[in-house]
């Protein structure tokens, strides 16, 4: 059995565990387009989302202000499985039911987040550290009427900057560069 949620997860999926795999530990400090991260604290942002992401299938509370550090050894394998496991949790039917006690917003958009931050987090780590990244279309489609959702309140929160203009450069894909453009994001970073 699985949703559109865990289907849309496991597209996105391998193409974000590649990147992450192709990651040098020297490159840990590099920045990256999500300006308050350097590669390790962007690592360790996604690795704590792909885990309580999995908690939030599950309608269960999560703990985001613990902040512990994933990359030990064996990281890179360690998330890939956890990525697997993030699929895996999305693919009940269930989980897509009433509302996440633990993020107080319906649950399918608690699960598109989590494509969200696969997919867009895939890209900043990729350009970031000089690797190609090809995101998965349909993930791609599917996010843009969830960052038209939230981006208003994800703004005041902080968590996305206001939209980039891409008229005046040229973009990665333009379905690609629409999306990374609305979450404050400049498509062709770190040129402006």
């Amino acid at each position: 059995m699985t949703t559109q949620t865990s289907d849309l997860l496991a597209a996105a999926a391998p193409r974000t565990v590649d990147v992450v795999r192709g990651i040098a530990d020297h490159q840990f400090d590099l920045p990256t387009p999500c300006r308050d991260y350097v590669v390790r604290d962007l690592l360790n942002h996604l690795f704590e989302v792909v885990v309580n992401f999995q908690d939030l299938a599950l309608k269960r509370q999560v703990e985001w202000a613990e902040k512990p550090d994933h990359l030990v050894d064996g990281w890179r394998d360690q998330f890939e499985v956890e990525t697997g496991r993030l699929v895996a949790a999305w693919a009940d039917p269930s989980t897509l039911e009433g509302v996440s006690p633990g993020m107080g917003m319906p649950q399918a958009v608690v699960g598109g987040m989590a494509l969200l931050d696969l997919t867009v987090h895939g890209w900043d780590l990729a350009v970031a550290t000089g690797q190609p990244y090809q995101p998965a279309p349909e993930a791609v489609a599917e996010l843009h009427g969830l960052v038209e959702q939230l981006g208003p309140t994800a703004r005041k929160m902080g968590v996305f900057a206001e939209p980039v203009s891409t008229q005046s450069t040229p973009p990665p894909t333009p379905d690609l560069a629409h999306l990374l453009s609305q979450t404050g994001r400049t498509p062709t970073w770190p040129t402006p």
